[in-house]
């Protein structure tokens, strides 16, 4: 009976111990980025000639402030190229009035982003920038922005990835204000954690600026539901770590419908779920086996679950070994899911306190665990009906 309770003891503390890594990695990160400094000035370099594409599908509401936007910032020698893929509005014809050069793909076969960027790639061998761009669609560069990205592109010779915020829009509801909030965790506290102990960041998607020669040699044809953070782990891996410059900013906005909110949450949860299980433990033995810290690094980065989910598994865990420990059982799996469940919530807490304040009131952020208890669905539906394909958000009145 003592071997039997030896062995249940060792299995339900196996539980708590692996969630563990995610929430140090989290909390580590965010107490990194709590100490305001200075920022570091990019060094005086020449700024090289960029070439900026914006992949568009079926973006005819929203293209025309788009290359307003990024128009405004272009330098001598510049270029913009707006990719329509397969498009079934007039994307093409108003971006071209806007002033981009704009090239037209149709593969219905081929569908997804990375797939458009190659296509763009290929277009501008004939005549290579020496950085290219990366702007989604429904993007806004910040002032100064692509000037930022370009210039520490040149200067260190590697991806830089801009701060990339998304916003709920007036009057938003609880779901989308405390999503705003996470979002701000991720891509805001957690990589300028990073990048405070000398650390590459995660590529988010827009606002990103890479040499020519190292997009050049990615491979990107692909349909990945989440390709930006897929060409951030193989950057790394060959040697091109993103940089992180939150200096250079770039803003999006929540879907307001429930359609289009759920159809992007989905894309990005599932997909970066499905990297965790099915090419994270690949990454990790690659990163021990090269010495690699930046790739080790990312790699458990990518192990931190969505917030929702992972306050979900900390709390279940915490629940589960609390009942076994009162009923005479393990102590050890309870010690370690309290300390994960203090740590968390100190982690969301100092980030609440840092970057949250003016997104959602401490009331709401009490209520936050209803949030994620209504998330449930949407990770059963990973394990049961996964999305694997790329499927765009529906837009506001598109």
């Amino acid at each position: 009976m003592s071997i039997l309770s030896a062995l249940l003891a060792t299995v339900l503390a196996i539980v708590p111990a692996l969630l563990l890594v995610p929430v140090v990695v989290l909390f580590v990160q965010v107490l990194a980025a709590l100490p305001r400094r200075r920022s570091r000035s990019v060094r005086a370099s020449a700024r090289p000639r960029v070439a900026v594409l914006v992949p568009a599908h079926d973006e005819a509401l929203g293209i025309v402030a788009t290359v307003r936007n990024i128009r405004a910032q272009l330098g001598d020698g510049d270029r913009l190229v707006v990719i329509a893929d397969n498009c079934s509005d007039d994307t093409a014809l108003l971006a071209r009035e806007a002033g981009a050069e704009v090239i037209v793909r149709q593969d219905p076969q081929r569908r997804g982003k990375g797939y458009a960027l190659d296509f763009g790639m290929r277009f501008l061998e004939a005549a290579p920038p020496q950085a290219v761009a990366i702007v989604d669609a429904d993007c806004r560069l910040a002032d100064g922005a692509l000037d930022r990205l370009a210039r520490s592109c040149g200067a260190s010779g590697r991806p830089v990835q801009a701060l990339y915020l998304m916003h709920a829009p007036a009057g938003a509801g609880l779901k989308l204000r405390i999503a705003e909030f996470a979002w701000a965790v991720k891509n805001r506290l957690r990589p300028l954690g990073y990048a405070r102990l000398g650390l590459p960041c995660q590529l988010m998607g827009s606002g990103m600026v890479f040499p020519w020669a190292t997009l050049r040699d990615a491979e990107l044809a692909s349909g990945h539901i989440v390709e930006d953070l897929k060409l951030g782990l193989e950057l790394t891996a060959a040697g091109h770590a993103p940089l992180f410059c939150p200096e250079a900013r770039v803003g999006s906005d929540f879907p307001c419908s429930d359609e289009g909110a759920r159809t992007q949450r989905t894309r990005w949860e599932h997909g970066h779920l499905a990297m965790i299980v099915a090419d994270a433990p690949r990454l990790l033995r690659l990163a021990l086996t090269r010495r690699n810290l930046r790739l080790a690094a990312l790699v458990l980065d990518l192990c931190v679950p969505p917030l929702a989910l992972l306050t979900l598994a900390v709390v279940a865990a915490f629940a589960l070994t609390s009942v076994l420990a009162a009923a005479a059982g393990p102590v050890l799996p309870f010690a370690l899911a309290t300390l994960a469940c203090a740590l968390l919530a100190t982690a969301v807490l100092l980030a609440w306190a840092a970057c949250g304040r003016d997104i959602v009131s401490f009331a709401d952020l009490v209520r936050a665990p209803l949030y994620a208890l209504s998330k449930i669905p949407l990770y059963l539906r990973f394990l049961v009906r996964r999305q694997v394909d790329w499927v765009r958000s529906r837009r506001d009145a598109s």
